[in-house]
């Protein structure tokens, strides 16, 4: 962003000077002076630079509260993408260009429609740095962060699973893989975790050749040098390496463009970290049970496609394994059940959330979801010696603990 803002600062000014070049600006600013307009954009660009430095440094410190708090992982997929935060970056730092240019020309030129642009930025700026200082508190409150993960995680899950599940019956199972690869192509670029893997670009590599590409990582997994990234099948072992290599997108750490289950994991990365005996936070544990919730759900509602594309004549051209609804009902339960069980609110809120999903979920669902039901009432047996605590922790709450859903039905 200050990059791009320094562009458009360049390109600005080009326009500026051309407007200017016709229009007598010059009488609107007389009564001033040029001791007064000196002084003017003096102070446009102190504000515009210790707007930048508190900016910066303010972030900073919450980033790095908010990532102990929290998770670190809020870090790459929140804060850091967050176009509040970056726009107003830019425009300070537009305004501080803008004024130092309009005050390198004071005194040499006849151009003063840039110091009125500047005078202009420099308002709106303070107004923008007031808005951000109540932005930024928002944006970094537990439940803020936990919904903006669950909303990019709702995004994610449309795009890698586009089909909704049509009926209660149970798609029927992909055919088998075909057999043995004539060609495994290893990794021979440096680690990394696999980001996104480009379906479309190996479908039609696949088909020009008659053959079928196996990719061996799933998105998110940490892929070592000299590992397995494809087993070739058929003619498929003809395609050069490089193109084949060109359609995997490595990195340092795991995102969320393309990996359906990591909005999964920074929610539940905060609902056990808020659950730990440091924090002892058992409410923000609740909210991220919400966007689990939420999350499930819709992974639920749709048809997890199986590891096998096809091309649009039907023929089998790309095996690309994605987590199935085992992987995320795990996932979702498992940690947060053995961290938070012994809370009551942990307990309640689990159970209102498996008996919704009972209710409301198709029936070949259920199995993954009666399982963890089982597991939280053993737990809570061993857990609760007490028989009246035992009863309470039983009790399926939206809220947790202090809600009204010992009144609702039931999925058991």
């Amino acid at each position: 962003m200050p990059f791009v803002t320094f562009v458009a600062y360049l390109v600005m000014v080009r326009v500026v000077d051309t407007v200017d070049s016709g229009i007598g600006w010059l009488e609107y600013f007389a009564d001033f002076g040029v001791s007064g307009l000196t002084a003017a954009l003096q102070t446009i660009i102190t504000l515009s630079a210790s707007f930048l430095v508190f900016t910066f440094g303010s972030l900073l410190v919450a980033i790095q509260i908010a990532g102990g708090q929290l998770t670190p992982r809020i870090i790459a997929t929140t804060l850091l993408r967050d176009n509040a935060i970056r726009f107003s970056v830019g425009l300070f730092i537009l305004s501080l260009l803008s004024a130092t240019g309009a005050l390198v020309r004071l005194e040499t030129s006849d151009s003063h429609l840039i110091i009125l642009v500047a005078n202009v930025l420099g308002l709106v700026s303070i107004a923008t740095f007031l808005f951000l200082i109540d932005y930024a508190a928002r944006l970094l409150r537990p439940v803020s962060i936990v919904w903006r993960v669950g909303e990019e995680g709702i995004a994610v899950i449309k795009r890698v699973y586009p089909d909704v599940v049509e009926g209660a019956a149970r798609p029927s199972p992909a055919p088998s893989a075909p057999e043995g690869p004539s060609r495994t192509l290893l990794h021979q670029a440096r680690s990394g975790i696999v980001l996104a893997v480009n379906i479309e670009a190996l479908t039609t590599l696949a088909r020009r050749t008659g053959g079928v590409i196996e990719v061996v990582p799933l998105v998110g997994d940490f892929l070592a040098s000299g590992a397995p990234l494809f087993r070739l099948h058929g003619r498929a072992r003809d395609i050069e390496d490089g193109k084949l290599a060109a359609q995997v997108a490595l990195g340092d750490e795991r995102t969320i463009e393309q990996d359906a289950t990591f909005a999964f994991r920074v929610i539940v990365d905060i609902a056990i970290k808020a659950l730990s005996k440091a924090i002892n936070d058992p409410t923000t544990a609740v909210l991220a049970l919400d966007q689990l919730h939420r999350l499930l759900r819709a992974v639920g509602a749709r048809h997890l496609r199986g590891e096998e594309i096809r091309d649009q004549d039907g023929q089998l051209r790309v095996l690309f394994r994605t987590p199935d609804w085992e992987d995320f009902v795990h996932l979702t339960c498992r940690e947060i059940r053995l961290y938070g069980a012994e809370n009551f609110q942990i307990a309640r809120r689990m159970r209102a959330m498996i008996d919704n999903l009972l209710l409301t979920l198709p029936e070949y669902r259920h199995p993954a979801l009666r399982e963890e039901l089982a597991l939280l009432d053993s737990t809570l047996e061993t857990l609760y010696p007490l028989l009246p605590d035992l009863a309470l922790a039983r009790i399926a709450d939206t809220q947790g603990l202090g809600g009204a859903s010992k009144h609702l039905p039931s999925a058991r």
